[in-house]
């Protein structure tokens, strides 16, 4: 009777750590873009390269789907997403992705606002420095990374 009590035991954990394994799987990433704009494609191809499972959706209006997620427009660029809880603008990199969701903040999510130069997608012989922000609950920032 012990042998099969263990036997059932070592099954469902088993079950347990396949399926925690499984759910391991890509973290996906919902992108709202326009169209027509080649440097939001460019920015999906870098998420995709660093692990990201991507999915699209052109819209006519990336404003209004920047309001629905959450994101204050002051923060604005050329594309939103959603990945988890949190909601991203712009031309984020895909490492400072990862380190929100691993330090999981309580937090709208990350922008780079506007369409910085150098930031992924946004690719230039003459990068400028910029600053992906921290979007808190309240609307204000904080400087999340520097690049």
């Amino acid at each position: 009777m012990k042998t099969k009590t263990a036997l059932g035991g070592l099954i469902v954990s088993l079950m347990i750590v396949s399926g925690a394994a499984f759910a391991q799987g890509p973290t996906s990433v919902e992108v709202f873009k326009s169209p027509y704009c080649g440097c939001c494609g460019k920015w999906v191809e870098h998420l995709r390269k660093n692990g990201f499972n991507v999915v699209t959706k052109d819209v006519d209006d990336v404003p209004a789907a920047r309001k629905v997620l959450g994101m204050p427009e002051r923060y604005g660029s050329c594309h939103t997403a959603k990945v988890g809880q949190y909601s991203i603008e712009g031309h984020v990199p895909a490492a400072d992705i990862r380190r929100l969701l691993s330090e999981s903040p309580k937090s709208i999510g990350l922008a780079a606002p506007g369409m910085p130069q150098g930031s992924p997608g946004m690719e230039t012989p003459t990068p400028q420095p910029y600053e992906t922000l921290l979007v808190h609950l309240d609307g204000d920032s904080s400087v999340f990374a520097r690049h």
